[in-house]
């Protein structure tokens, strides 16, 4: 029985044996060649296993069958994003939008088209289906954060202001995002709002060194006493120091540390945080995760069952915000 097979199927696909998983989706459609839950499925798996071309071919030849499935089309335009094919990608998530059974309104496809236009640098069409996706979905860190930097490129940091302050209503224990909204301030000239934005940071987190340092910076361009601000701070760095004492090494054993753990720190050290964040705010960042997400189709879950830096001068320092600094989706 191919219903029976499907469910059987299921079962090894949550218990993740995917390669027996996909043995039995394989025998259901031998019993049944028309069952699109099996086909659905056997897509699915082969996904999960990285088989993306074979995964294509299950999924093309769903839509040769169902012809306008929301589901189908969203997996095929997933899968040529995958294989590079942005293109053809494009194609499906754009039928997904303009379909009459479609979903023009989503803003999860919304996001992905953005985010081809974007690596095909179409800016204008990455920024309108941005926009379009945040309209939507205003919850999106990845879509606030790439809106926000992108106004800031183009120097318009009155219009980033809203998005980074977006940003800290759904990150509230994240500072950055208020560092960079009085950065904003900063470089529009408005100096007493900066100021005061810096103070009351300073006052809900005391402990932050980035926003001390903001503060020394900004009195010295208003001529403002500093002083206290800096004895804070390096009141803050002694304990620092301190509380992370690192122990002292021979030229011999720095090498061997950079050799063998370096490379390692590092990588960890960039992925726990935006790619964007080391241009805009200090080298070191505390770091976050995207916790808010558009609620799209999820192709790695869902199955059809048989039923049916810091710089005194300038927050974002000299270099230039280049493309690759903006979040992927």
């Amino acid at each position: 029985n191919a219903r029976a097979l499907v469910n059987k199927g299921n079962c090894l696909f949550v218990n993740a044996e995917f390669e027996r998983a996909k043995e039995v989706y394989l025998e259901a459609i031998g019993v049944s060649a028309d069952c699109l839950e099996a086909i659905y499925n056997l897509g699915l798996v082969n996904m999960h296993m990285g088989k993306y071309t074979e995964a294509l071919l299950a999924f093309d030849k769903l839509h040769s069958i169902t012809h306008a499935n929301c589901e189908v089309m969203w997996q095929l335009g997933d899968i040529h994003d995958r294989l590079g094919n942005e293109q053809k990608a494009q194609e499906w998530f754009s039928l997904l939008l303009t379909s009459p059974k479609g979903r023009p309104t989503d803003p999860g496809v919304l996001a992905r088209i953005a985010n081809i236009c974007h690596k095909a640098e179409d800016e204008t069409q990455a920024f309108h289906y941005h926009l379009e996706s945040y309209r939507y979905w205003p919850v999106d860190m990845n879509v606030i954060t790439w809106l926000g930097i992108y106004y800031v490129k183009q120097e318009m940091y009155e219009a980033a202001i809203p998005f980074f302050h977006r940003a800290a209503e759904i990150q509230p224990d994240e500072v950055k995002w208020l560092l960079m909204v009085a950065s904003c301030y900063r470089r529009m000239g408005v100096y007493h709002r900066a100021l005061k934005l810096y103070e009351d940071i300073h006052r809900q987190h005391p402990q932050e060194v980035e926003c001390l340092r903001y503060l020394i910076t900004i009195c010295k361009e208003m001529g403002l006493k500093y002083e206290h601000y800096a004895a804070e701070l390096k009141k803050l760095e002694r304990m620092q120091e301190l509380a992370n004492p690192e122990p002292q090494q021979g030229m011999r054993g720095q090498d061997d540390d950079e050799d063998s753990g370096g490379a390692t720190r590092q990588a960890s050290q960039s992925q726990s945080k935006p790619a964007f964040a080391e241009e805009i705010m200090d080298p070191e960042p505390a770091p976050f995760e995207v916790k808010a997400a558009p609620q799209q189709p999820k192709q790695s879950t869902r199955r059809l069952v048989a039923t049916g830096k810091l710089d005194d001068d300038e927050d974002w320092g000299n270099d230039e915000l280049g493309d690759d600094l903006l979040p992927g989706m």
